[in-house]
């Protein structure tokens, strides 16, 4: 097998069909704003989001003091507890590629980020292959997780800052919850390569739900397993779709900006948007909140 480093990624209009952009508009449309040897593989860096974020000129923008008191956090995982999708990026890539997806033109990361991150595999498999047979379309995707999650048990890394941010939330005793699209499996095995199988109280799986992520359900279920209002909750997200759900059921989102762009993330719904978890907008927000919650504490 080639490496990656030896694979060039034409910049061109791909061609897909119409079943695939309607399902991606779908997507992205259901909610409006709501308030090999794989050790030796050289995966590909994707670029992240380039634009820089906007001056803070107003810092009640970054504000989660409404939420007084806080009891509760909860967290998409791919890309957001860990920065996966460059490993889902290069089994989609190898795999389609292989079966001659687009003419067997590799995709690229930008027809990726569009048309596959953040989608569940049920719906991948009718906007990737709408002439397959289900069953046939079905087994690649069950191939591809395979193939990812050999990957992530070799190369599979925390974002930043997140073991600061476990330990202000143990500290504070907060409830917390897991809530993905991903599969089982995927979900359980990222939990538990970045130590955070105690962490959570709740794993709440997209399909697991009547439907999943940009529906409300996922985030609406972890509420009340964890018996936590929305009024007294947040997100992190990094996926249009995840935003959607988390602002669906009524939540502020933190906007995980590891791969989707800035603006796209504030579109759909996003209260502010971090690069990783030692951002200090994150930090000023919630020091923000405990003095809020201390006033209050002392005014009964």
């Amino acid at each position: 097998m080639l490496s990656l480093a030896s694979l060039q990624l034409p910049h061109h209009h791909l061609l897909f069909s119409d079943h695939l952009t309607r399902a991606h508009l779908q997507k992205t449309a259901i909610y409006t704003q709501n308030r090999c040897d794989l050790a030796t593989i050289s995966i590909p860096r994707m670029s992240s989001s380039s634009s820089p974020y906007p001056t803070e000129r107003d810092s009640r923008k970054y504000s989660l003091a409404c939420l007084t008191p806080l009891q509760a956090i909860l967290f998409d995982i791919d890309g957001t507890l860990c920065d996966s999708d460059p490993l889902h990026y290069y089994a989609f890539r190898e795999m389609l590629q292989e079966v001659g997806f687009n003419g067997g033109v590799p995709i690229t990361e930008e027809f990726f980020s569009n048309n596959i991150s953040g989608m569940h595999n049920e719906n991948l498999c009718h906007a990737l292959f709408p002439d397959w047979d289900l069953q046939r379309a079905r087994k690649f995707m069950d191939d591809k997780e395979d193939m990812f999650r050999r990957l992530a048990s070799e190369q599979l890394k925390p974002v930043k800052g997140l073991q600061k941010l476990c330990k202000w939330i143990d500290e504070h005793g907060l409830k917390r919850a897991a809530v993905t699209n991903a599969p089982r499996p995927n979900a359980e095995l990222l939990i538990s390569i970045l130590g955070l199988s105690d962490f959570f109280e709740v794993l709440v799986i997209g399909n697991e739900c009547e439907q999943q992520k940009p529906f409300p359900d996922p985030y609406l279920k972890a509420l009340r397993v964890l018996e936590v209002s929305n009024k007294h909750a947040f997100v992190f997200e990094d996926s249009i779709s995840g935003v959607k759900a988390g602002v669906a059921a009524g939540m502020p989102v933190v906007g995980m900006g590891l791969r989707n762009p800035e603006n796209l993330l504030t579109e759909a719904g996003t209260s502010f948007v971090i690069k990783d978890f030692d951002e200090q907008k994150l930090w000023t927000a919630l020091e923000e909140l405990e003095k809020k919650e201390e006033v209050t504490e002392v005014a009964t």
